[in-house]
């Protein structure tokens, strides 16, 4: 890792710069499968699956028997683990729900804000260099609690047409009937436009590699939704003199093991203590099985020294990190101090590690900077908010004049008339009720 002491204002932008992927050059392999699956379907899908999974797949489905038997092939400790980041990503995200909205802005005008969940949605779980059955539990959970009305779970499978039990197991505790064997931009494009086997949905879900992310992108300028855009994985730590170095150090490698394009960042005011974490880095590297990946991850990683922790809040704040953790002595002043990033960890025994699996928070969170706009997966992230207004005849004498000038300002006079037709039509009613 490069370190750079106290960098000038400046130059955070450069020196933060995320390891980068060619877009265009992605684009141009990914459009083809793209068109490909959304003509030819299902036997798209087969060509893919052989060209890139070296599979020949006769079903795309996941059959119900596949679903419920993967639970004999993990052992009951990992079966516990994953009930229990259950239960807490199902307590936390339960919790976010929000009751109906309705008020009168003025009397006779009454406005209302109700969730509605999006009826069709599709998950993508990653599963090349490790089976993330934990995106199961963070896209899968808010989705039930939503009330999605079809959930498609699409992940990819190994030569032999089989999928890690672990993601199975979790999608059968979820709930999830509809999972298919397929990776890959072609899971995105099924998903998006439906084929004989997959169901089209109108929300994906779920991180990717750059094939991935790049077929979210391009299928989300038609009519599907995707959550948030998105790259490779990062951690940003900042941390003081308080800090473990070697809390600090495994902190770093847990996010180096993602991928080679990952990127890692720590920022401190003590010499010391960035010293000693480098230190602590090569020790532990030594005894990761995923150490290649971790060292090439590092080559994109950078330790900044800097002379006060508020600087150091303002560099993350610009650097927007997908995951930050805060070693220092006063965690809590975060809180307040931190505007930009995905999810916060706050203190010493506070693990990035624990919100990727079982704290209750969500994983699936916007890296790249694009935590300075866009929020991780919630329950929100499952519904439309549709707001609804009623208005009495009293209510319409009292708010339609208003309307009628602002209509008229804005030379849309058929906008007017709306307003005044119904005004004389309450006028000639109120009229005849006096004559009477």
């Amino acid at each position: 890792m490069t370190i750079v002491e106290n960098p000038a204002r400046e130059e955070w932008g450069q020196l933060t710069r995320r390891p980068t992927f060619k877009f265009k050059k992605v684009e141009k392999i990914v459009k083809p499968i793209l068109k490909k699956v959304k003509k030819k379907g299902d036997a798209a899908l087969r060509y893919f699956a052989l060209e890139y999974d070296h599979v020949k797949l006769s079903d795309i489905r996941v059959s119900a028997e596949e679903l419920t038997s993967a639970e004999k092939e993990l052992d009951s400790e990992l079966k516990e683990a994953i009930k229990v980041a259950y239960a807490n990503i199902s307590s936390f995200h339960e919790a976010q729900k929000i009751p109906v909205l309705e008020m009168e802005t003025m009397p006779g005008v009454r406005c209302m804000r109700r969730s509605v969940p999006i009826e069709k949605v599709g998950l993508y779980v990653p599963g090349g260099t490790a089976p993330l059955f934990s995106t199961v539990l963070m896209t899968g959970v808010p989705a039930k609690i939503a009330g999605c009305r079809e959930i498609v779970l699409c992940t990819p499978c190994n030569r032999r047409g089989q999928i890690d039990p672990a993601i199975l197991y979790t999608a059968h505790l979820v709930g999830i009937e509809q999972v298919f064997k397929i990776g890959g931009a072609q899971a995105i494009a099924a998903m998006a436009y439906g084929t004989e086997s997959v169901p089209s949905v109108h929300k994906i879900f779920g991180p990717g590699n750059q094939y991935v992310t790049v077929a979210k992108q391009l299928v989300s300028k038609s009519q599907v939704a995707i959550d948030m855009p998105a790259g490779p994985s990062e951690v940003a730590i900042l941390a003081d003199a308080s800090a473990d170095p070697s809390f600090v150090a495994a902190d770093l490698l847990s996010q180096a093991e993602h991928g080679v394009d990952s990127q890692v960042v720590l920022v401190s005011d003590s010499e010391s203590i960035v010293n000693e974490t480098l230190e602590a880095v090569k020790y532990q590297l030594k005894n990761l099985p995923r150490q290649e990946i971790a060292r090439e991850a590092l080559k994109n990683s950078m330790c900044f020294i800097v002379d006060t922790l508020d600087q150091g809040y303002e560099l993350l704040n610009e650097y927007a990190a997908e995951h930050l953790i805060i070693a220092t002595k006063n965690p809590e002043e975060a809180i307040d101090k931190v505007r930009s990033a995905g999810s916060v960890f706050l203190g010493h025994y506070t693990p990035e590690s624990a919100g990727d699996y079982a704290s209750g928070t969500n994983h699936t969170l916007p890296t790249n900077g694009f935590a300075r706009s866009y929020s991780g997966i919630s329950l929100d992230s499952y519904f439309k908010k549709i707001t609804y207004q009623s208005i009495s005849p009293e209510g319409l004498k009292q708010l339609g004049p208003y309307v009628e000038r602002m209509a008229a300002a804005e030379q849309l006079e058929a906008h007017k008339n709306a307003v005044s037709l119904r005004l004389k039509k309450i006028q000639s009613s109120s009229l005849a009720t006096a004559d009477v």
